[in-house]
């Protein structure tokens, strides 16, 4: 699924943000692994609540760095989308192909 700047992202139903003790870090969790999470990864991901679109995250975010940061915005949620951990909320699951 290509993602836009109009896409409402969201974490899989199976996937969550956590904090790992052992490493001081957030880590995305998911039933077959985990992603360690650097603070950028993080924020984002704590801003994909299914309601915000990617063009308001990356706003967002560019306001806290005073930086441009849409594109690289775009093509990380991209990349976990490919992996399904994060989804399009406007898609209805039935149309969605299985993890």
């Amino acid at each position: 699924m290509a993602f836009t700047g109009g896409t409402r992202p969201k974490l899989w139903r199976f996937a969550r943000v956590d904090f790992d003790p052992v490493r001081q870090r957030r880590v995305l969790l998911y039933p077959e692994g985990a992603v360690l999470l650097n603070d950028t990864a993080a924020e984002i991901l704590a801003l994909c609540d299914g309601e915000r679109t990617i063009d308001e995250i990356a706003a967002a975010l560019g306001e806290r760095y005073a930086a441009d940061v849409r594109a690289d915005v775009l093509e990380y949620l991209h990349k976990l989308g490919e992996r399904e951990l994060v989804r399009d909320a406007a898609v209805p699951p039935s149309v969605r192909t299985p993890p």
